[in-house]
């Protein structure tokens, strides 16, 4: 059996004291840590470094944590994005998913909440589904040696985050599911803010859905959770 490589986590703070703190606590617990104190010189080393998991300040010099991450997203749509700040109105939180962060921790925060967070990303992130056969459901085919979801044929671009969104959602066809699940099953928390998922289930629709404003196959069962439909009336 080949050993796998020590986990890789790039941390991306202007800050010097929290970007150690959080540098020594990463590897206390295992992981290979590739630090920087701005977005410049992360992303000239982004493509050559391929972290597991990206740690990101949203208020960097030079290059904004916002623009970081969509230029991360380029590089790897399903790299792990994690927004650290020091903003934490709910506002703040949705516009730092909307940008494409897979999850948001506002300052101060518990090391080891961080930790359990980019635990669990990581883990989705390494896991191993070569066996998986790929499958249809409804006119989206999903391979999840891939990793891949396809609609009509063409790919649809999904972060990590998204896609095990989807999964979850498709292996539970025309099932409600609370966010509550959600939040447990896709990111492995036990409690949380259903914003995120709100958020997720947004950007979701704007990849799959002809119609987001009309969705036909994620649905919203208003006080109870999303729905996903395999057979869409003509």
């Amino acid at each position: 059996m080949i050993e796998q490589r020590p986990p890789v986590a790039m941390i991306v703070e202007d800050d010097p004291a929290v970007r150690q703190v959080v540098r020594d606590y990463l590897v206390s617990a295992g992981y290979r840590v590739e630090a920087h104190g701005d977005g410049v010189t992360a992303l000239r080393t982004l493509r050559d470094a391929r972290p597991d998991v990206l740690v990101l300040d949203r208020m960097l010099p030079g290059i904004s944590g916002d623009e970081l991450c969509r230029e991360a997203r380029a590089i790897d749509p399903r790299l792990p994005i994690i927004m650290l700040t020091a903003l934490d109105a709910v506002e703040d939180r949705i516009d730092g998913l909307e940008r494409g962060a897979d999850d948001y921790l506002a300052k101060p925060f518990a090391l080891r909440e961080l930790l359990l967070r980019v635990n669990a990303l990581v883990r989705r992130r390494r896991a191993e589904p070569s066996e998986a056969r790929a499958f249809d459901v409804g006119p989206f085919r999903v391979d999840p040696a891939r990793r891949a979801v396809l609609r009509g044929g063409r790919p649809i671009s999904l972060t990590s985050r998204e896609y095990e969104l989807l999964l979850h959602l498709i292996r539970n066809p025309d099932r409600v599911v609370s966010r509550e699940e959600l939040l447990r099953e896709v990111w492995g928390w036990d409690s949380g803010d259903p914003s995120n998922v709100t958020v997720h289930v947004r950007r979701l629709r704007e990849k799959i859905e002809p119609d987001p404003r009309e969705p036909q196959h994620l649905v919203t069962e208003w006080g109870a959770g999303y729905r996903f439909v395999v057979a869409v009336a003509p």
